[in-house]
This record gives C-alpha cells, structure tokens and sequence, in this order.
C-alpha cells in the first residue's frame, strides 16, 4: 500500500514537472505494469523506430482506450506527430500530426528541452535503466531545468514506479 501511495506521488511530481500527461493516476501506472511484461519491445526501440517519421521529443507505453501502445512524439521541419509502434514488432503502425491542444503544447516544450541537448533520449533512458538494476523504462521526457535539458526517465519493476533525471547535455 505504502509503494502504491509513493509510486502515485512520485507520478504527480513527474507531470507536474514535465506537462506530461502520462501517469495521470495510479489507474494508468497500474495499467501499464499489468500489459509491459507482454512488450516484446523496449522504450530506446521504440525512439529509434520512430526517427523514420522525425526527430523523438518523447516516448512512453500508455493505455488509452483500453488498449497498451508505445507513443512517440517526433518533430520534424516544425511540424509534431504522434507516432505509435507496435510493442511486439517495433515497427511503425500510425502517425498521427499533432496540430492542437495539450499535445501541441507538451510538444513544443519538449522540441525546446531537446533542441539543448547534446545527448539522445534513447541515451538517458539506457543510463537511467543502467542504474536501477531490474527496472525497465516506461516513458521518458525532457524538460528544462534551470536552463539546462533534463530527461525525466519513469521505470517499472513490477508494481513500483520511480523517477529519475538524467542530463542531456
């Protein structure tokens, strides 16, 4: 009970730092660890297969009308898409352009964190998981902090959620 109520603040501390709407509750964090064993596919698969529709800005497994998919923001010649990858090919199944709403919004700051950094996002999730032995990455997004880009890395090991940071620069 005691890692569900940690693992819901830490959540809200990740979204509210990062405008992400990922992890909006423990529903979805729940959701998530319930379909993540059966992905074939890893979060850094899943930004390089991506790259074919743009530049990755994001990336994170989520469950969205009932149904597990690994979402990829990309931007390319300003213009953003959702690019979603099958979990179990790692191949491209949708793009989708990202033209209105939260989702324009996270993007652009997402493109700004990632225009500073020097490093990919595919990069930090590799040392973020690196460093937290048996946990695997489940979204990760960038941000600005004090100037300087920041991957905000979420992992799962079972049930437990934790966040960690990993410069970009």
């Amino acid at each position: 009970m005691w890692n569900r109520k940690l693992a819901t603040v830490l959540t809200i501390g990740v979204i509210a730092g990062t405008g992400s709407l990922a992890w909006s509750d423990e529903d979805e964090s729940a959701a998530v660890a319930k379909y993540l064993p059966m992905a074939k596919v890893t979060l850094q698969r899943g930004l390089a297969a991506a790259e074919s529709q743009g530049k990755p800005i994001s990336g994170k497994y989520e469950v969205e009308d009932g149904h597990f998919q690994l979402s990829v923001y990309t931007a390319q010649d300003g213009k953003f898409s959702e690019v979603l990858v099958d979990h179990n090919t790692g191949k491209v199944a949708k793009t989708e352009a990202i033209t209105e709403g939260d989702d324009l919004a996270d993007a652009k700051k997402q493109v700004e964190a990632c225009a500073k950094s020097k490093k990919s996002l595919g990069s930090a999730v590799d040392q973020a998981e690196q460093a937290s032995a048996g946990y695997r990455a489940v979204s990760v997004t960038p941000k600005l902090s004090s100037g300087h880009a920041v991957a905000v890395v979420t992992l799962l090991k079972g049930t437990q959620v934790k966040s960690v940071s990993e410069p970009l620069e």
